[in-house]
């Protein structure tokens, strides 16, 4: 399914499953670009023999959002695994910002809807609820993480993708 066929949740749950890892990043790209964020994705950065690869850079106003997509195999994994990814997407978010002098709001992604919704300020988003939450980014996002928010964020399931990306002026 093109990613532009998508209408529904139900569109969004199908083709979420079906993709394989490398167009779940393509697909969590799409909702943001639909948003009006410019976006980039698989960028590598290297820094003295260090590189680090982003799945997803998304940037609208002064903001850049560092998207790390997670599709693992199975209906569950472990919690420990996503902390980890979340500890090393941290450490991908500082290297970013090291390396290009621009702040960066790392996010998480994960294909099934996970227990937690928030570990060490880092957002996790399943990615059918990509959508509703990135409309609700202004609201959450304040610095270089996300504060004071509560583990469960109510999401509105039933917000559906913009028709088409206005232009910009």
């Amino acid at each position: 399914m093109n990613f532009e066929d998508i209408q529904s949740l139900e569109d969004l749950a199908v083709v979420s499953e079906e993709v394989v890892w490398q167009n779940f990043e393509r697909l969590a790209a799409f909702i943001f670009e639909k948003n009006n964020f410019l976006v980039k994705v698989n960028t590598v950065k290297t820094y003295q023999k260090t590189k680090r690869q982003y799945d997803v850079i998304a940037w609208k106003g002064n903001q850049t959002f560092l998207v790390e997509c997670k599709k693992w195999a199975g209906n569950r994994y472990r919690l420990s695994a996503i902390k980890k990814a979340v500890e090393q997407h941290k450490e991908r978010t500082r290297f970013y910002a090291a390396v290009t002098n621009e702040d960066a709001i790392p996010i998480l992604v994960t294909f099934i809807e996970e227990e937690i919704r928030f570990y060490e300020g880092v957002p996790i988003v399943s990615i059918q609820k990509l959508n509703s939450f990135v409309n609700e980014l202004d609201r959450y996002a304040q610095g270089k993480f996300f504060y004071d928010c509560e583990d469960d964020i109510p999401y509105e399931d039933d917000n559906p993708l913009p028709d088409e990306i206005p232009m910009q002026p």
